[in-house]
């Protein structure tokens, strides 16, 4: 895109505020990461940035979603969610944004609270659930022996590996929490065997995802013209 459109499309998101010429950077191919709702302590330094709140390492400040459609198709290599998604009502239209601005075969990373954390019920910001399938619906699967449906949608993503995460932020529950959680990792029916069974028993903490995206010719449908 040249410079007379790149001028044109950022003056079609007034309400967002780059910090750092973020969006030119990614025109320009400067930047392969992004990390959504990265709050006061982005992870990856290298990766722009975006949230609502205008903390020190945020780089777009504004709604994510509308700071998705302001950035090119294809720019990136890879996309970070911290404990970010369980604040979205509506995932399909964010991952398709996600899946647009991502190269073919890009990743996305997203860790979210899993449903049997007892702390997840206490930050009335959190309006989505997670379990062990919930990307099985969003997703091409193959990694569980439990097939769910998609609804019609065609996948854009295919999960590439989900890992049940123990922990505490009480140190000694913590560290047993981590040494007896990491069992339930080692297979896939054991991870299974898990949220059936034992989850109010033993609460799991967080769950990661990592997820493909897929590229044209397995179903990606988004435009890449521009």
């Amino acid at each position: 895109m040249d410079r007379a459109c790149w001028q044109q499309s950022r003056c079609s998101y007034m309400s967002l505020t780059d910090k750092s010429r973020a969006i030119e950077r990614l025109h320009q191919g400067q930047c392969t990461a992004l990390e959504l709702g990265c709050g006061p302590r982005k992870r990856h330094a290298g990766a722009i940035g975006i949230d609502r709140l205008d903390y020190v390492g945020v780089d777009l400040v504004g709604d994510v979603l509308e700071a998705l459609r302001s950035l090119p198709s294809a720019c990136v290599q890879s996309v970070y969610a911290y404990h970010f998604f369980e604040h979205v009502a509506d995932l399909p239209p964010l991952l398709e944004e996600v899946a647009r601005v991502l190269r073919p075969n890009g990743c996305l990373d997203v860790e979210v609270p899993h449903f049997a954390n007892p702390y997840f019920y206490s930050d009335p910001t959190h309006v989505k659930f997670f379990g062990l399938y919930t990307f099985s619906y969003l997703s091409k699967d193959d990694l569980f022996h439990r097939r769910v449906p998609q609804y019609g949608r065609r996948p854009i993503f295919e999960l590439v590996d989900v890992r049940l995460d123990f922990d505490s932020p009480f140190l000694l529950r913590g560290m047993v929490k981590r040494a007896l959680g990491s069992l339930f990792n080692l297979t896939r029916w054991l991870q299974e065997f898990y949220e059936e069974n034992l989850c109010y028993v033993f609460p799991c903490y967080q769950l990661h995802f990592s997820l493909r995206c897929l590229p044209l010719e397995d179903g990606r449908l988004m435009n890449r013209s521009d």
